[in-house]
């Protein structure tokens, strides 16, 4: 069998000192996620994070800078995430959109009360969160994507 990894983004807004959160359904429960998902065929990983920010919260966002790379094997598929993680600032908010299936709401919430929550998606939206709090980032052009001919 071929091993293939799922390439995931994902995007950490902050506005008054809370971040931004996804609330979804994950198997039937209520989590926690920064806006985050999965990168689409012809897509950039920064034009995927920006797509899936809009998507799941009604904010267009510009992204500023690469927060990480981080890897993850949910024990619930076996399934391996490499999700890149972004740091983005919301230029426009639309309250009216229609955020895509599966998405309950968006939730502005300090790491406190997102672990105090119990219902972090996975251990990466915690380390994501943890990592951009201690002022971790790296510039954009740390990545370099070839440009489809």
């Amino acid at each position: 069998m071929r091993y293939k990894p799922n390439s995931t983004v994902a995007t950490m807004i902050q506005k008054d000192g809370k971040l931004l959160f996804v609330e979804e359904l994950d198997n039937g429960n209520t989590v926690f996620n920064q806006p985050a998902g999965h990168l689409e065929a012809s897509e950039t990983l920064i034009e995927a994070a920006k797509r899936e920010v809009t998507e799941e919260t009604g904010h267009t966002c510009e992204i500023t800078h690469y927060l990480g790379l981080y890897t993850y094997t949910a024990p619930s598929n076996d399934t391996t995430y490499h999700r890149h993680c972004f740091i983005g600032q919301s230029t426009d908010y639309d309250k009216n959109a229609i955020l895509d299936d599966g998405i309950l709401g968006i939730k502005w919430l300090t790491l406190e009360e997102l672990i105090k929550s119990g219902q972090a998606r996975s251990p990466l939206v915690i380390k994501c969160a943890e990592d951009f709090l201690s002022g971790k980032s790296f510039p954009l052009d740390l990545i370099y994507e070839h440009p489809n001919d």
